[in-house]
């Protein structure tokens, strides 16, 4: 006689087995990369929970067509592991992901790549500023950030969200050499308006 608990135990020590994180790079003209997607895959599954060739090549072409999909309204049908989807986010597009709702695994893993790769928290953040720049015309978001492969991100956000870079320095060229030893990494100073208003109009800067 066999224990039925035996038997679920030695199933999810193969669900972990059959489990791994996928890399998936992409990369700008100069052949840097820009973001990399970190998909949750599981072998033993048929379909939903693998990332197949044909995602692969619609990623990388959502990706090279990035200006054209940045603030669009994007659905993927059957999205599975999501990996286009997540470079459509990613460039700035408005995503729905969606998959067979009688398949649970699926849309878990769904909801768990999304937040492995965070794809809510620059959305939000850029979502804040534009409400609070909407408010308070003629004010300025001033913010420094440290660039970790992540600019051409901050750029299609600023498109998806009507907004502008009206300056961009390194956060370097002005700090004292007595600071700046004590420092590393690209660091760079961005002030960010509403994409209507026009430098002039922004003489008076206020950081909130």
């Amino acid at each position: 006689m066999r224990d039925v608990g035996s038997d679920k135990d030695e199933d999810e020590m193969t669900d972990k087995h059959m489990t791994t994180v996928s890399q998936h790079y992409f990369v700008d003209e100069s052949d840097k990369p820009s973001f990399s997607i970190a998909i949750i895959e599981n072998m033993k599954e048929e379909y939903g929970l693998f990332v197949w060739p044909c995602s692969v090549i619609l990623a990388e072409y959502v990706w090279q067509q990035r200006y054209r999909f940045s603030g669009a309204n994007v659905v993927e049908l059957g999205a599975g592991t999501s990996l286009p989807g997540l470079v459509a986010a990613k460039v700035g597009s408005n995503v729905t992901l969606t998959d067979d709702s009688n398949r649970i695994e699926v849309l878990k893993n769904m909801r768990r790549v999304c937040e492995m790769n965070k794809l809510n928290s620059f959305d939000d953040l850029f979502a804040t500023i534009t409400y609070l720049l909407q408010s308070s015309p003629g004010s300025v978001f001033i913010t420094t950030y440290h660039n970790r492969s992540g600019h051409h991100l901050i750029e299609f956000l600023m498109v998806k969200w009507g907004l502008k870079c009206v300056k961009l320095v390194d956060g370097f060229s002005f700090l004292p050499h007595y600071k700046a030893r004590e420092l590393n990494g690209n660091i760079q100073l961005a002030e960010i308006v509403l994409n209507h208003e026009s430098p002039e109009e922004t003489s008076t800067s206020t950081v909130r």
